[in-house]
């Protein structure tokens, strides 16, 4: 009996583990789609773009449960970020139809419309990780992170080991 409850825990055990994702720790985000030329900004590339102050913050759940506290932030604008790609478009109005695909190593995607980035205050407040808890961005657990500053509820947006961001337009 005990090695049959041994052998049931064990296989309910791989079978957890194989349902987690893992978050792999990533070196550069790649940018791609909808633009002139694919671009990827590694590591050592994110350390050079000026940083700012981001205020603590706080990451609730879509209960508005609290998750955890982010604190002694510093990092990129993601509109500074973007600012070096060139989108495809014929006219001005086709922007309205872009949209940002986000992905982290774990496959947990996050989209954000072309207005919601540039045309909105919430934009102003998208963020690429650079230092936390005052480690550096090769320090960091998962490397990467984007974090929205603005939003109520964090934690849908909030991304770690980001690794591409792919933009596409509705077809």
């Amino acid at each position: 009996m005990k090695i049959l409850i041994l052998l049931i825990t064990t296989i309910l055990g791989n079978f957890a583990l194989l349902a987690q994702r893992e978050i792999v720790p990533t070196d550069s985000i790649k940018v791609f789609g909808k633009i002139k030329e694919a671009k990827t900004f590694s590591l050592a590339e994110l350390d050079t773009f000026s940083k700012i102050a981001i205020p603590e913050q706080i990451i609730y759940n879509h209960k508005g449960e609290i998750k955890d506290t982010l604190k002694i932030m510093k990092g990129i604008p993601l509109k500074k970020l973007l600012s070096s790609i060139e989108f495809v478009y014929d006219k001005p109005k086709a922007l309205n139809e872009f949209y940002f695909i986000f992905t982290a190593t774990d496959n947990y995607k996050v989209v954000f419309s072309w207005n919601e980035i540039y045309n909105t205050d919430s934009g102003n407040n998208f963020f690429i990780i650079t230092e936390m808890g005052g480690k550096k961005l090769k320090d960091l657990d998962q490397r990467i992170y984007f974090v929205s500053a603005a939003d109520l509820k964090s934690g849908r947006r909030y991304i770690k080991g980001l690794e591409k961001i792919e933009v596409k337009q509705l077809e």
